[in-house]
């Protein structure tokens, strides 16, 4: 035991020395960089797998970081992208058509694929360290004093691979990632005076989580639903709704605690779960091995759920990337399917605010890379609106990839004062975005044959225009019938007509 604490020591050590070299050898995406720089990309998503094969297509989701391709844009970067699998070839050449102003052959000689042929659930990076002559390979793509990694998010599997390689990894230390779980969030927002739901301790017990509900319930006698959060959940997918109104008879008032406590153990069984495949015996057995925490439901006539998203360099600072309000499905309203850029202008610099108090209580404590705050945002009679933060993504997430999309596409930037993005001319931009546009009939499209319909259709991104749509996920359609896409357009309305153009259009090419 002592010997594997030095190594863990030895080892965080070097990690820290590593991460150190980041300030000489990161630069911000939006700059235009001279330098030799080399790009490793591993989009594994590192979480836990059982909870991540409740997204449908999830092995394709490695394709969401290749807006990474933008970094492309500076013509001495090299990128190298490591997937599961190979990618589709015209997935490659649509990515580096869209990059702006670079010919696509000049950004191809400075691509490098790897793959490790291996589509078993696992994350990528662990089946990149089990391939030794794979690691060989992507090593002499590189030259340490000029390389560095970014990833989906940070475990001791990124680090281990970071360390490995010998590169500085751009991303949270994994002894970090207690920050970004549920019950991490709910401490943040504390320090930090964040308004957020009334919750729960962490807990790793059924019984306990049943004292826990119910001593919650007895702090606001007038909740109607509780939310029991998985810990570690994923897009809302860990997420599961206890209704009170079926528990009357033992309300605050109306039993005592340890009667309230044995009918709350009970009804967890018959819970409205998010994920529509979950089970009590399976979400139960999470709880035991991720923990799980109780939260007060927002309840409101008019409800929207925004985010704003940060990024922490490594010089420690702040910066405030983008505001959204989500689109949320399943049975209630829970799941992330999508968003809308930017949020509304009623809580937009509000949200800013509240992200940068958020960012600033990370930085002190070393967290680095991009981070997202989700919030539910209730209107009130005299129409203004009470923000109140959910949790805390420590990773890229689904707000990630349309931004850059966005970037990549147009050039521009945000303007903190207002809240907006504008292109070097000055004209604002807007999107809607989704990762779930799915259908069964969408099911047997090849990614040549979506190449086919958005040239038919003209659906393609303008690049005169600064309009139209971005597709991304497209190794999702063939087996499952599901595509993700970004539609920019200069006012709201015009990015919601691109959206139902591209919905209507491959409807009609799929009856």
């Amino acid at each position: 035991m002592f010997k594997l604490a030095n190594s863990e020591i030895k080892d965080d050590f070097k990690f820290r020395q590593l991460q150190a070299q980041l300030t000489t050898c990161w630069q911000p995406v939006d700059c235009f960089d001279r330098a030799p720089r080399q790009i490793l990309v591993v989009p594994s998503l590192s979480l836990d797998q059982e909870e991540l094969r409740k997204v449908e297509g999830v092995h394709h989701y490695e394709e969401r970081l290749l807006f990474s391709l933008l970094h492309l844009r500076n013509p001495n970067t090299s990128l190298i992208y490591v997937t599961s699998q190979p990618l589709h070839p015209s997935i490659v050449d649509y990515y580096l058509e869209l990059l702006p102003g670079i010919p696509s052959s000049h950004a191809q000689s400075r691509l490098n694929l790897f793959s490790t042929y291996d589509g078993s659930q696992r994350p990528l990076t662990e089946k990149i360290l089990k391939r030794p002559r794979l690691v060989e390979r992507i090593r002499h793509c590189l030259s340490p004093e000029e390389a560095y990694m970014v990833c989906f998010n940070s475990t001791s599997w990124e680090q281990q691979l970071a360390l490995t390689l010998n590169i500085p990894l751009m991303a949270l230390s994994p002894a970090l990632l207690d920050l970004g779980t549920k019950a991490g969030s709910r401490e943040i927002f504390g320090v930090c005076g964040v308004p957020h739901p009334q919750g729960s301790q962490l807990t790793y017990c059924v019984k306990d989580l049943a004292v826990a509900t119910a001593d919650l319930w007895e702090q606001q006698p007038t909740l109607k639903r509780i939310v029991i959060k998985l810990n570690e959940g994923f897009s809302g997918e860990g997420n599961a709704l206890l209704l009170l109104d079926e528990l009357q008879d033992v309300a605050p008032g109306h039993a005592s605690h340890s009667q309230r406590v044995v009918k709350i153990h009970e009804a967890l069984k018959h819970m409205r779960f998010q994920y529509v495949h979950e089970t009590w015996d399976h979400f139960s057995r999470k709880i035991e091995e991720l923990g799980a925490i109780a939260e007060a439901f927002i309840e409101g006539d008019i409800k929207r759920s925004p985010s704003v998203q940060g990024h922490i360099t490594p010089f420690g600072e702040v910066e405030i990337l983008s505001t959204h309000d989500q689109i949320l499905g399943g049975p209630d309203g829970q799941i992330f399917l999508g968003c809308r850029f930017p949020a509304d202008g009623a809580y937009r610099l509000e949200l800013q605010e509240m992200g940068r108090r958020v960012g600033e209580s990370l930085a002190k404590q070393g967290a680095l890379e991009r981070y997202s705050v989700d919030f539910i945002a209730v209107q009130n009679a005299d129409q203004t609106w009470d923000l109140n933060a959910i949790e805390i993504n420590l990773r890229k997430g689904g707000t990630t990839h349309p931004f850059m999309a966005l970037q990549l596409l147009t050039n521009g930037s945000y303007n903190l004062e207002d809240g907006q993005f504008y292109t070097p001319q000055g004209q604002p931009k807007y999107y809607r975005a989704s990762d779930n546009l799915q259908k069964e009939q969408y099911k047997g499209l090849l990614p040549n044959d979506l190449m086919d319909i958005i040239m038919i259709e003209q659906l393609h991104f303008n690049s005169i225009a600064g309009t139209g749509a971005a597709f991304h996920l497209m190794g999702c359609l063939s087996e499952y019938g599901k595509l993700g896409l970004t539609c920019i357009g200069n006012t709201p309305k015009e990015a919601e007509q691109i959206y139902k153009q591209v919905v209507a259009a491959l409807d009609k090419e799929t009856i």
